[in-house]
């Protein structure tokens, strides 16, 4: 059995490099039954053009879905679009729930934005273990720090549309010349311009995850309660709360709000909107109350589909009506 690792999907095909060709494969019947979700950067092993089972990952963002990665990529521009630290702050809260490292790039560097951004900047995102490298793909600029940031390491970028992944990507490496698009003068927004996910090698021992982009990103999947623990300056001061479930906003005795002044505002306003969103998911989980039955089970140590509750229904109604069928027919 061969092992490689998915570096494309595309419709129903999965694009298997095993270090020396790539394969294309389709996957075990089997794996589409019990659900198994196969992520671009996922290792497999596979068999004559048959992905035949999954090897374990050690980590993988859910959307878009990728895996196996070093680092999440932030870049955001500082201009045309215009710094949105709501939208950056949500992208390091992510990278932060499933515990990938982060870098913040910040492009554009060439065009006319607020200096005193850079302080900022380093004010509020230096203490939280970012790594942080200013660029412009257009000059040029910075990009070799940002090529050693890359160096020996497989990366995802994340950002909103137009502040110029892949001209970053075009300018370490001009060869791959991925398509970009410029920001619309009326909206001040770009298009997407990569239409599925790819792992693309930018030099001999760096790799990036092209994706269409983190769209939608949105804490409707944690409780409020634990919201916290994606910002490190909040979830500092939380033991000191008086209730074990503090959410921080409005509480007496809360820890937290007692020591406010040491928070950046823009930070705590991202908390508080995400703690919103979340609160949306515990209305949802609290009266839906259905437990979701899993699509397999395990063995003799081995994964075997398993037939669904509706299916399992039907069957059993098909042998009683047999069964009673043949009790008349034994009366007759």
């Amino acid at each position: 059995m061969e092992q490689g690792q998915i570096y494309k999907i595309h419709s129903d095909f999965y694009y298997v490099d095993d270090g020396q060709t790539c394969r294309e494969c389709k996957i075990r019947e089997i794996l589409k039954k019990q659900k198994e979700k196969i992520l671009v950067g996922g290792f497999v092993e596979f068999e004559n053009g048959v992905i035949k089972s999954i090897i374990p990952r050690k980590n993988f963002i859910k959307r878009p879905g990728v895996a196996n990665l070093d680092q999440v990529v932030i870049v955001s521009a500082l201009k045309e679009p215009d710094l949105n630290l709501l939208q950056l702050n949500r992208y390091i809260s992510l990278a932060k729930y499933y515990n990938i490292p982060t870098v913040l790039c910040f492009n554009k560097e060439d065009l006319k934005w607020d200096k005193h951004l850079k302080d900022k900047i380093k004010k509020i995102y230096e203490h939280l273990g970012c790594k942080i490298v200013y660029t412009s793909a257009k000059e040029h600029k910075g990009i070799k720090n940002f090529e050693k940031l890359l160096e020996g390491k497989t990366s995802v970028l994340c950002g909103n549309s137009g502040v110029g992944k892949s001209s970053l990507i075009n300018a370490i490496n001009p060869e791959l010349n991925l398509r970009t698009k410029q920001v619309s003068e009326k909206t001040q927004r770009g298009t997407h311009t990569t239409r599925h996910c790819e792992i693309i090698k930018i030099n001999e021992t760096s790799r990036i995850v092209d994706t269409p982009g983190f769209s939608n990103v949105k804490f409707d999947f944690i409780l409020p309660a634990d919201v916290d623990l994606l910002f490190d300056e909040i979830s500092k001061f939380r033991a000191g709360c008086k209730y074990a479930d503090c959410l921080h906003i409005r509480e007496d005795g809360c820890n937290v709000l007692a020591n406010i002044d040491k928070i950046d505002e823009t930070r705590y306003e991202s908390y508080l909107e995400f703690v919103e969103e979340a609160k949306e998911y515990k209305e949802k989980i609290k009266y839906e109350g259905k437990k979701e039955e899993l699509s397999k089970k395990i063995v003799h140590n081995k994964n075997i589909a398993k037939i669904s509750e509706k299916k399992r229904q039907s069957s059993r109604n098909t042998l009683k009506q047999k069964i009673y069928k043949d009790i008349n027919d034994e009366d007759e």
